[in-house]
């Protein structure tokens, strides 16, 4: 498997995490007498992502509303995801099915052992056999490149950092050891920050996919086909931005919103153009 130079970087970007937090703890620690509360919410924090870790597989598919489907049920599904599998030398993920003309897809599971792989009935309509193969790669990666570790730990930092900035903005501290607006200001800005940073995290690990996927399937062309196609289906039938959607949308091939300005900002998958671009220079030649 094609190894990536992005270790570094997601290590820095966490470092950048873990410096945002530290500067927060300084800044509570110099206005008040006690820092119990920040570990107190550091502790919430990372339990709580802990426990999305440990069922990030049954949260994202019940938030999709997804139901498993059996090889009759879905023949070519099956084929294509034992196919990729094996040639990985990795188990057969469970399959699940999703009752949504959104066309997207998704695996998830905190290891090749528990995972498991989501269709929408929009995205098997859309695209054909080829086109499926280059997302399944894609999504299949994700899980043999341990990205849903990654993204819990930053969602875990991340959650702290906001936590810590909203006790910083209400409860304050003491003027006379501290500068008022500069507290004010860290506790606005730190989870401003700390959520670039996460959606950093994962759009590196979405171009990581896309090009292990590519890969694993011998065929870039084939996933800059269907991301094209799915960009187009996304537009015409996006998701309601329910809060559990919102959660597992970054596990999903394309963002599933109808996008828009701030929605770009804080869009945790790359602009697609850039992944078709990729994928086509991978490929040698551009998508005919």
């Amino acid at each position: 498997m094609h190894k990536h130079h992005n270790g570094m970087k997601t290590a820095a970007l966490f470092g950048v995490l873990w410096a945002v937090l530290l500067v927060l703890g300084a800044l509570i620690g110099a206005g008040t007498r006690s820092t119990a509360p920040i570990w107190i919410m550091a502790l919430v924090g990372v339990a709580t992502t802990a426990y999305g870790y440990w069922n990030s597989d049954k949260i994202a598919i019940r938030s999709m509303q997804a139901f498993p489907v059996t090889e009759s049920q879905a023949p070519q599904l099956h084929q294509i995801v034992r196919e990729l599998s094996t040639r990985a030398n990795q188990p057969m993920p469970r399959i699940y099915v999703s009752p949504t003309m959104n066309p997207n897809a998704f695996a998830t599971g905190r290891n090749p052992k528990n995972a498991a792989v989501c269709c929408t009935e929009g995205i098997l309509q859309l695209l054909d056999a080829r086109e499926l193969r280059g997302v399944l790669g894609h999504e299949l990666m994700h899980v043999y490149n341990r990205d849903i570790l990654t993204s819990s730990v930053a969602a875990a930092v991340a959650g702290v950092i906001t936590s810590v900035g909203q006790m910083l903005l209400f409860f304050g501290g003491d003027r006379r050891n501290s500068n008022p607006l500069a507290m004010i200001a860290m506790a606005l800005l730190a989870p401003f920050a700390a959520s670039l940073i996460q959606m950093a995290i994962s759009r590196t690990r979405e171009y990581d996919a896309d090009e292990d996927g590519s890969e694993l399937t011998g065929d870039p062309l084939a996933l800059a086909s269907a991301l094209r196609k799915i960009e187009q289906g996304v537009t015409m039938v996006p998701l309601p931005p329910d809060q559990n959607l919102v959660n597992a949308s970054h596990l999903m091939i394309a963002n599933p919103f109808r996008g828009g300005a701030m929605n770009k900002l804080f869009a945790t998958h790359p602009p697609m153009r850039d992944r078709i671009a990729r994928l086509e220079r991978m490929a040698g030649r551009p998508l005919q």
